[in-house]
């Protein structure tokens, strides 16, 4: 196995197990990692069509209504009339969706950063250099 082979394994089995830690982190608001992406994303951009929304979670759209739809249910994100467009509706926050977002965040970065600290700081500071030049080519 060649030093890049093992190194993407490496990068795997990193990001894996920081989402299993997450699965555990979101069990207090009942959530999957699929309706928390959403929440993140629809969070970021106000008012989004659900095309948008399955597009930027790389998911199909039938799959985003449904998330859509679980998390309309908890009263965390709304549908309403596109300005634009009548016959379109975008999909935002209600003000529990963001509380929610705002606390699913704080306490994934916080899992983050135990999950993390068992390396010094400037090697998470250059792991941090090292993955952003790697995403932004």
């Amino acid at each position: 196995m060649s030093t890049d082979d093992d190194l993407g394994e490496l990068i795997v089995r990193a990001a894996r197990s920081l989402r299993g830690r997450w699965q555990a982190v979101l069990e207090p608001w009942d959530l999957s990692p699929h309706q928390v992406r959403a929440l993140m994303v629809a969070g970021r951009v106000d008012g989004l069509r659900l095309s948008g929304l399955a597009e930027r979670l790389h998911i199909a759209p039938r799959s985003a209504t449904e998330v859509v739809d679980g998390l309309a249910g908890r009263g965390l994100v709304e549908r309403v009339p596109d300005p634009t467009d009548r016959r379109a509706v975008l999909v935002q926050l209600t003000p529990e969706g963001v509380r929610v977002r705002d606390e699913v965040s704080a306490a994934r970065a916080a899992d983050a950063r135990a999950a993390l600290s068992r390396l010094p700081a400037d090697d998470r500071a250059e792991l941090a250099r090292l993955l952003r030049r790697f995403l932004d080519s």
